[in-house]
């Protein structure tokens, strides 16, 4: 006996859609700030999309490259300043 509705529609698929944007988002806003955390996280999202084959692969591979760009910002201002985080005002 069945206690609950079957599904209305498959969600995997729009699943792998947010989370490919969500890596865009998170990547391009980790270029500006706490880029320690929104890096990783916009690449971990980034590969999970990809391997459940989304139907969104351009934005989960900018999402990819951004979160990538995040931590390679992260480490040119700590070897330049020595510090882990950065501010315009100095």
């Amino acid at each position: 006996m069945r206690m609950t509705a079957p599904p209305a529609r498959a969600t995997g698929r729009q699943d792998t859609e947010g989370m490919a944007v969500a890596s865009f988002v998170l990547g391009l806003v980790g270029l500006l700030v706490l880029n320690l955390v929104l890096g990783p996280i916009a690449i971990v999202l980034a590969v999970l999309a990809l391997r459940r084959d989304t139907p969104r692969r351009f934005r989960a591979l900018l999402g990819l490259g951004l979160g990538i760009a995040d931590l390679i910002v992260l480490f040119v201002l700590m070897a330049a300043n020595g510090t882990t985080s950065w501010t315009i005002f100095s």
